[in-house]
C-alpha cells in the first residue's frame, strides 16, 4: 500500500518471456526439478554436489526448432533474442543446453532464456560479440557458466537466479571436483583463456569466482596449460580467493 491507501502495482518485466504452458502446467511444466537446491525433507544440505550430466537428445522436437530459430535470428539481425517463447512447455524441457550456433547471433544485444530447462551454456556464447544483457533469470538448474562468457565485450546486465550457483555468497552452494578430464571434453574446442588448441590430454579445469556485467558467477575455465591459469584474474571479494578444482575439501566464506 502507498501512503495514500491505494495499492502499489509493480511492473512484471518477464511477462513476455514465458512461453505457453502446456495442458497442465503442474504436469507438464516446462523443466524438470533440481535436487541440488532442494534435498528431500529432513536431509541436510549436501557437501558435495555433481554435474547435471544430461545428455541433449538432437532428434528432439525443441532442440530442432531451436536451431531453426537461431538461423532466423543470424538471418534477419534481431537485437533481442528470446527463442523459449516460441516453444511448447514439452519442447522447451527437451532444450538441456544451447546449441553451438548461438555463437552465430552476432548482433543480439539481449539473450533472454527466462525458466529454461538448461543445465549448461557452450562455450561458443562468447563470440556474440554485440551481446549487452544476458537474462537466463529463474534458470534453477544452471549452475555454473562457462569462462568464454567474459569475452562478451559489451555486456553490462545480467539477470541471474543466483541463489542457484556454485559457490553464490548466500547459500555457498558446493562446487563440484573436478575429474580430469571433468565434463563433457568433447564439447571443449579451445582455451578458454588464450583461444589457442588443448593439448590430446585434455584441458587443464579449475573454477574461478568472476563478477560478470551484474552478477558472481561460477566460471568453468578450461585452459590449455598451467600459464593459462595462472593468467586468470583475481577471484571476486567475498569468494574462493583462488582458481581451484572444487570438491568438498574447498573452504568457501561463510553465507550471509
Amino acid at each position: 500500500m502507498t501512503e495514500g491507501g491505494e495499492p502499489q502495482l509493480f511492473v512484471n518485466r518477464w511477462a513476455d518471456a514465458v512461453g505457453p504452458a502446456g495442458e497442465s502446467a503442474e504436469e507438464s511444466p516446462g523443466w524438470d526439478r533440481c535436487g541440488c537446491l532442494r534435498p528431500p525433507r529432513g536431509e541436510p544440505q549436501p557437501t558435495e554436489l555433481g554435474f547435471h550430466t544430461e545428455r541433449q537428445d538432437t532428434s528432439a522436437p525443441g532442440w530442432r526448432r531451436l536451431l531453426e530459430l537461431i538461423g532466423e535470428a543470424a538471418a534477419d539481425g534481431r537485437e533481442v533474442f528470446k527463442p523459449l517463447v516460441e516453444l511448447t512447455a514439452e519442447e522447451r524441457r527437451q532444450v538441456v543446453t544451447l546449441p553451438p550456433d548461438i555463437g552465430r547471433l552476432k548482433r543480439v544485444r539481449h539473450l533472454v532464456l527466462y525458466g529454461s530447462n538448461l543445465v549448461r551454456i557452450p562455450p561458443e556464447i562468447g563470440a556474440m560479440e554485440s551481446l549487452e544483457e544476458f537474462s537466463p533469470y529463474t534458470s534453477y538448474r544452471l549452475h555454473w557458466f562457462p569462462y568464454e562468457l567474459t569475452r562478451c565485450p559489451n555486456l553490462r546486465s545480467s539477470t541471474v537466479s543466483t541463489r542457484a550457483v556454485y559457490g553464490n555468497y548466500k547459500t555457498r552452494l558446493p562446487f563440484p571436483a573436478l575429474q580430469q578430464p571433468a565434463f563433457e571434453p568433447d564439447a571443449v574446442r579451445a582455451c578458454s583463456v588464450c583461444a589457442g588448441p588443448l593439448p590430446p590430454s585434455g584441458p587443464e579445469q579449475v573454477w574461478i569466482s568472476s563478477r560478470v556485467a551484474t552478477d558472481v558467477l561460477p566460471l568453468l575455465v578450461n585452459a590449455c596449460s598451467r600459464a593459462c591459469v595462472d593468467a586468470l584474474p583475481e577471484p571476486a571479494e567475498q569468494h574462493v580467493a583462488t582458481p581451484h578444482r572444487g570438491g568438498p575439501t574447498v573452504v568457501q566464506p561463510r553465507a550471509r
